[in-house]
């Protein structure tokens, strides 16, 4: 049966345009980096209910794909953990689409609630970490430790977008693979395409990913934090 059309992964990349969570000019996304020509914030979809349902069914469907494969790209979990924010919404979506449980790592003391994981698991089990967005894989890579120090074993990762600045190979140097839903580049070429965008703004986007891909992957027991590569990791992961 063929898919959807509501479920189509560009369907997903124009709706995110159209709910402002793709901006373009310029945004100072840390200190230390260069402004970069386009921001991403899939939190909105938190206030689109299709939209939401549809990242949740897009993640189901790779995943489902993926471990029918002979040599599945993602390995067998028993809960998701999300990434809060952008993480935790999507998470929560995927929970309510396929019946897998949601934890929360929560990583830093907030107020009352202290470090640790929030939800019902059983030690040693199998988590599938969830994110919105991903850049250099700094914040994955800080949560499945966190993870493993809480007797919960990760492999995998999932993410909606990827910017493609190097995560995937950061992230495989490491012994996690990554699966993302949409490309960064991909939704700039429907964009530019469907007349979206301007060809300057395309080309000023497109270099830049170019020109701030993540640096060659450090040794094994030097694992720099998203800031490190100007990233701020309250914004983008």
């Amino acid at each position: 049966m063929g898919k959807d059309k509501s479920l189509d992964n560009l369907w997903l990349a124009q709706t995110l345009f159209d709910i402002g969570a793709v901006e373009f000019g310029e945004f100072s996304i840390s200190h230390s980096a260069a402004k970069s020509p386009i921001f991403i914030n899939p939190k909105k979809l938190v206030s689109n209910p299709m939209a939401l349902r549809v990242a949740a069914t897009l993640m189901q469907q790779e995943i489902e794909l993926s471990q029918s494969l002979r040599r599945s790209r993602i390995s067998q979990f028993e809960v998701v953990a999300g990434i809060p924010v952008g993480g935790l919404i999507l998470s929560v979506a995927y929970t309510l689409q396929t019946s897998t449980p949601t934890i929360y790592p929560r990583m830093q003391q907030q107020g009352s609630g202290q470090r640790g994981i929030e939800g019902k698991f059983q030690p040693g089990a199998r988590a599938l970490i969830i994110d919105d967005l991903i850049t250099t894989g700094g914040s994955i890579i800080e949560t499945a430790r966190f993870l493993a120090d809480n007797d919960i074993i990760v492999k995998d990762a999932v993410v909606l977008i990827d910017r493609d600045q190097g995560a995937t190979d950061y992230l495989r140097q490491h012994g996690y693979n990554l699966m993302s839903i949409l490309k960064l580049d991909v939704m700039l070429n429907y964009y530019h395409t469907h007349s979206m965008i301007k060809s300057e703004t395309y080309e000023q986007c497109i270099h830049y990913l170019r020109e701030h891909r993540a640096p060659e992957v450090p040794p094994m027991d030097v694992i720099p934090g998203p800031d490190d590569y100007g990233v701020d990791a309250s914004q983008e992961h």
